[in-house]
């Protein structure tokens, strides 16, 4: 999976259309091999996004979880943390 796509079911608050947006943008440019279309792709390119935004958003409003709703803050200190011991200190 693409690194740039980030986790976006049971936070509080819920994504936002600009974080699910983002997800569904990177992961039709990695499925695409284009980070920036052709003119002559651009349309087709612009609708799979949209597609994508779409099916995301149905998901995670559908999902169902007994777990506790995660923290946008902790999680981060988190991710930091782990690229801390993975890469170490820059």
């Amino acid at each position: 999976m693409c690194r740039n796509i980030k986790v976006l079911a049971n936070f509080s608050p819920p994504a936002t259309a600009e974080e699910i947006h983002a997800s569904a943008l990177q992961y039709v440019r990695k499925l695409s091999g284009s980070a920036k279309p052709a003119k002559g792709n651009q349309e087709t390119f612009d609708r799979a996004v949209a597609k994508v935004v779409k099916a995301s958003t149905e998901l995670l409003e559908s999902l169902v979880t007994s777990a506790a709703p995660k923290n946008r803050e902790q999680e981060a200190e988190k991710a930091k943390e782990r690229n801390r011991r993975r890469f170490g200190k820059a």
